[in-house]
């Protein structure tokens, strides 16, 4: 049963990645409601919720793990002289924290399964 929608959803993703190459939020509630059959407003709320946790998770300094899908970390970066690119004046940039997905091995695996099988047995020009 879950590989059924697995493939159902990745062949609605990818009609949807044909339409516009960008999956928004909206078009995100819109898939939930339709393989869950939940109401939009009920899939709204339950994609905010997880959006939501996954930020109040990294804002208390955790790292979140997705088995299967992948891991949301913060990686430090610190201060630095920087440069107006307008005036060429020097800038202090203060240190900060930034956002990063790392990719786990089954979504890389699905994802280049996807794109092996769409290729056709075409050469790229890099082998």
């Amino acid at each position: 049963m879950r590989e059924e929608a697995t493939l159902d959803y990745q062949s609605e993703s990818e009609r949807t990645e044909s339409k516009a190459g960008v999956m928004t939020k909206a078009e995100l509630v819109d898939e939930v409601a339709r393989v869950v059959q939940l109401t939009k407003k009920q899939a709204e709320t339950i994609v905010n919720i997880v959006f939501d946790s996954i930020v109040e998770s990294l804002r208390a300094g955790q790292k979140i793990e997705l088995r299967g899908f992948g891991s949301f970390r913060l990686r430090s970066r610190k201060s630095r002289t920087g440069r107006n690119p307008k005036t060429g004046e020097k800038v202090e940039v203060p240190s900060k924290k930034i956002p990063y997905f790392k990719p786990g091995k089954e979504l890389k695996e699905l994802i280049n399964r996807a794109v092996g099988s769409n290729s056709g047995g075409e050469k790229t020009g890099t082998e």
